[in-house]
C-alpha cells in the first residue's frame, strides 16, 4: 500500500452507529430512512404506501407480497442520474428485475448490468436498449455470449483468460468487434460480509491485479485486436458504506491504466467504479447521499488520474441494492406467537422472547439466514396501545434458522390475523426467493398514486407442479 492510500482509510460515506432496537415510546413509530418514501400511518395506525393501506393490499392480492413504491424507485433512479451527472448509472440486474421494472429504470435514464442468460432475456423483452446493458459474469457460456453479441450488447466485462478467447473467437466468426471492460481484483478488503465482498484475492470475479493478470488480460485483448478495449472495471462488494475501499481501489486501478498506456501507447477512455452503496436496514445503518458519494468518487479519480498524468476517463457506477431495496418492504400475515425462555445469559429484561411466525420466511427472504443480516419490522395493520415485546419474526419453513428479523420490538398485543410490514427487502429478497418446502414464491405489487398493480404475479401450486414431469 503507497503511503497516500494509507490516509484514505480513515475516510468514510457513512457511518454505523450504535446498535439498535426500538423503544417502548416509539413501538408504533416509523424511521423514515427504513422505508420508502411514500409510507405512512394513517388515520386508523395501519401502514399506507401512496395514499393505499395495506390491508387493501392484502385484501386483493394476499400475504405474504412485495410491495413496491413506484414513485420511490423512480426517485433513486432520478436522485443518482442528477448526482452523478454525466456519469453512466447501472441499475443492478441481479438485485431485482422483471420487466416492469426493466421499463421504469429505462425511462428514468439509467442503464442495466445482467449476469445471465436469463437476465438478458428479461432485459430484451422489456424493450431495455442493448447498448445501454453490460454483461456480468464469471461463467458465461458461448449460448449466453452469442445471445449478447447478436443482440448489440453495449458492453461485456471479461472476467476469465477463457472468456476473453470464447468471446474473441465469436466475434472473430461473426465479423463483429465488441466493446469489453477488463474485471480488475484489487485486492481491497470491503468492510461487509465475506460472501458479498469481491474485490480480495481468494474468491472467483476478476482479474488479479497483484499477481499481473489484469495487465496480461489487457494486453492480450488489445494486441489481438478483436475486442475493442474500452476499459477496466473494479467492483470491491456490497452494502458498502466506507470510502477507503474506493480511494484505494480508484489508485490501484488507475496505476494500472497508466501501465497500459506506457506499455501499449493506448490511454482507456473508460472507467467503471463499481459501487455496491449501503442502504439502511436498521437505524444502525446511515448511508450517504448520492450527492455525498458523487463528490467523493469524482475527487477520488480526477486526484489520481492528475498524480498518473491520465486524462478523467468516462465514468460508470453500479449503485447495487441503493436503489431497489429501500423501494420495497414486505407484506406478511401472523400466524401463532408463542412466548418461549431464552435460557441462562439471555439479553431480555424478563428472560423470555416472542416468536412471531409469519406465512412466509426463508423463501421469500434468505438473506438473515446466509448473510446474518439485520432487518427491522413493524405492525402494519393497527397501531398500539400495548406495551413492547421483544420479538423474533420468524417464517414457516422446517429450519430453525428460517429467521426473517432477529430481534425487534413489537406491541406486546400481537396477535394471529394482524399484518406484519419489513422494510428493506427490495434487493436479493424476490430475487433470491426459492420454492423450499414447495412454497409458492410470493407476488410483487406496484403502488403508485394510490393504485396498486400487480407486476410478478404469485406463483401457484399448479406451477410447481407443471415443472414435475415424473
Amino acid at each position: 500500500m503507497r503511503a497516500h492510500e494509507a490516509g484514505a482509510l480513515h475516510g468514510d460515506i457513512g457511518s454505523r452507529g450504535p446498535a439498535w432496537l426500538r423503544t417502548p415510546a416509539d413501538v408504533n413509530a416509523l424511521v423514515p430512512q427504513l422505508w420508502p418514501r411514500n409510507v405512512a400511518r394513517g388515520a386508523d395506525g395501519a401502514l399506507t404506501v401512496a395514499g393505499l393501506g395495506v390491508r387493501d393490499i392484502a385484501a386483493e392480492f394476499g400475504t405474504p407480497v412485495y410491495v413496491l413504491d413506484e414513485d420511490d424507485l423512480r426517485s433513486r433512479c432520478r436522485d443518482f442520474r442528477s448526482a452523478f451527472d454525466g456519469v453512466d448509472v447501472y441499475y443492478a440486474g441481479k438485485a431485482f428485475l422483471c420487466r416492469a421494472v426493466v421499463r421504469m429504470i429505462a425511462e428514468e435514464g439509467l442503464s442495466l448490468d445482467v449476469c445471465t442468460g436469463g437476465e438478458l432475456a428479461t432485459a430484451l423483452s422489456a424493450g431495455m436498449p442493448p447498448e445501454r446493458i453490460g454483461f456480468h459474469g464469471n461463467n458465461k457460456s458461448v449460448a449466453e455470449l452469442t445471445r449478447a453479441l447478436d443482440a448489440g450488447v453495449g458492453r461485456i466485462i471479461l472476467d476469465s483468460f477463457d472468456e476473453i478467447d470464447r468471446l474473441t473467437a465469436l466475434a472473430r466468426e461473426r465479423g463483429v468487434r465488441p466493446r469489453v471492460m477488463i474485471r480488475v481484483t484489487v485486492g481491497v478488503e470491503a468492510h461487509t460480509h465475506e460472501f458479498i465482498a469481491t474485490a480480495h484475492e481468494d474468491q472467483k470475479f476478476g482479474f488479479s491485479l497483484a499477481g499481473g493478470a489484469a495487465a496480461e488480460a489487457a494486453f492480450r485483448v488489445l494486441d489481438e485486436g478483436v475486442l475493442e478495449l474500452r476499459g477496466l472495471h473494479s467492483h470491491i462488494g456490497s452494502q458498502i458504506f466506507d470510502a477507503s475501499g474506493f480511494e484505494v481501489s480508484a489508485r490501484r486501478v488507475l496505476a494500472l491504466q497508466a501501465q497500459i498506456r506506457d506499455a501499449r501507447g493506448v490511454e482507456l477512455p473508460e472507467l467503471d467504479l463499481g459501487g455496491g452503496f449501503g442502504i439502511a436496514y436498521t437505524t444502525q445503518d446511515d448511508p450517504a447521499a448520492p450527492q455525498d458519494l458523487a463528490k467523493r468518487l469524482r475527487r477520488i479519480v480526477e486526484s489520481e488520474c492528475a498524480v498518473e498524468r491520465l486524462a478523467v476517463p468516462h465514468l460508470s457506477i453500479e449503485p447495487g441494492r441503493a436503489i431497489v431495496g429501500p423501494a420495497v418492504f414486505t407484506l406478511y400475515e401472523v400466524g401463532t406467537v408463542k412466548s418461549v425462555p431464552v435460557g441462562a445469559g439471555g439479553d431480555t429484561a424478563d428472560g423470555r422472547r416472542a416468536y412471531v411466525s409469519v406465512d412466509g420466511g426463508m423463501s421469500d427472504n434468505i438473506r438473515t439466514a446466509l448473510y446474518d443480516a439485520s432487518y427491522s419490522a413493524t405492525l402494519a395493520s393497527r397501531a398500539s396501545a400495548a406495551g413492547p415485546m421483544l420479538a423474533r419474526v420468524v417464517g414457516k419453513h422446517c429450519e430453525s434458522g428460517d429467521i426473517v428479523v432477529k430481534d425487534e420490538f413489537l406491541p406486546a398485543d400481537v396477535q394471529p390475523g394482524d399484518l406484519v410490514a419489513v422494510p428493506g427487502t427490495g434487493a436479493y429478497c424476490r430475487s433470491m426467493a426459492s420454492n423450499y418446502n414447495h412454497v409458492p414464491r410470493p407476488p410483487v405489487v406496484a403502488v403508485r398514486d394510490g393504485r396498486a398493480r400487480l407486476i410478478v404475479r404469485r406463483e401457484t401450486e399448479e406451477d410447481l407442479l407443471a415443472l414435475d414431469v415424473g
